[in-house]
């Protein structure tokens, strides 16, 4: 079954209306590993509802809000879905997140793009979160890798195609980082993290591993995006979440659980409030997130 471009772009999502507490907030941050030193008081705001000023939530914590599920598997959609893959997330936020409250996500499909038979199609799918008194939070993109879906704008008699969106930049190859940020993640991360909501067996699952091409489970690129969005806070921003504004990554490659992240960040020439930025394995020296982007306040 091919992809219909029609139907996949006028697609209807119900609203996603979600209850999270502070008691959610405070998982998803210790699903990253937040907290994991006892004497680091920098983490206790995220995961201790006892600091001057309360709970802060990570900002990062708004992708895994008004989320519509792993809908691109249902059949009426023509996606190959066992060949698609996380390649970007996209994140602009308007105002802090809460520690607790009652927020709705419209999803919609912004983009189609064809790449070419054999070389897969590339979907946007754009999730705005709004509280239940209809202000807006964030802003969130997703853009998946359809591996199995190229050449379908010359299928079912011609369909169109979309412009992609503007492409990530790399980081600089030229000098050296202006911050680097060293985070060990813990063994049973991805355990932890499959809490936020995403149930995939490839994250929890040695023998579906296996069968994906991975000698064991790994880490969801969303836990390894709130990481970097940890790193970021504590080099950059003063440990403070209101002043992350804008978080885009693109997804290089698997973290195993228990590996060492290496996050390296850039200041934009001439931009002060700007920042580039990639993850690496420091035990396979392997580049894992890359073409990062991030904006403060």
């Amino acid at each position: 079954m091919a992809i219909h471009y029609q139907q996949l772009k006028q697609r209807a999502f119900a609203p996603q209306r979600q209850h999270y507490t502070q008691r959610d907030s405070m998982l998803y941050a210790l699903s990253l590993g937040v907290g994991n030193d006892p004497l680091d008081e920098s983490a206790l705001p995220f995961v201790y509802e006892g600091m001057a000023g309360g709970l802060r939530p990570l900002p990062s914590q708004a992708v895994v809000l008004g989320y519509p599920g792993f809908w691109a598997r249902e059949p009426d959609t023509g996606i190959d879905w066992v060949k698609v893959l996380h390649g970007e997330q996209r994140m602009r936020l308007h105002m802090p997140l809460p520690a607790e409250a009652e927020i709705v996500g419209y999803n919609r499909i912004t983009h189609i793009t064809d790449k070419g038979e054999g070389k897969g199609a590339v979907m946007v799918t754009e999730r705005r979160i709004e509280t239940a008194q209809g202000e807006l939070l964030a802003t969130i993109q997703q853009v998946s890798f359809l591996r199995g879906d190229g050449g379908y704008s010359h299928q079912l008699g011609g369909q169109p195609n979309d412009e992609p969106l503007q492409a990530l930049r790399p980081t600089p190859e030229d000098r050296s980082p202006d911050f680097t940020d060293t985070q060990t993640t813990r063994p049973e991360a991805a355990l932890l993290y499959r809490l936020m909501g995403d149930y995939n067996p490839l994250h929890a699952d040695p023998a579906v591993a296996r069968k994906a091409g991975f000698e064991r489970p790994i880490l969801h690129g969303l836990a390894s995006y709130g990481l970097v969005c940890r790193a970021i806070l504590r080099q950059c921003a003063d440990n403070n979440p209101a002043r992350l504004k804008a978080l885009d990554i693109r997804f290089a490659s698997p973290v195993y659980p228990g590996e060492t992240l290496i996050t390296e960040i850039w200041k934009v020439e001439g931009q002060p409030m700007q920042l580039q930025l990639r993850a690496r394995v420091l035990e396979r020296d392997k580049v894992v997130l890359s073409h990062g982007f991030a904006e403060l306040a």
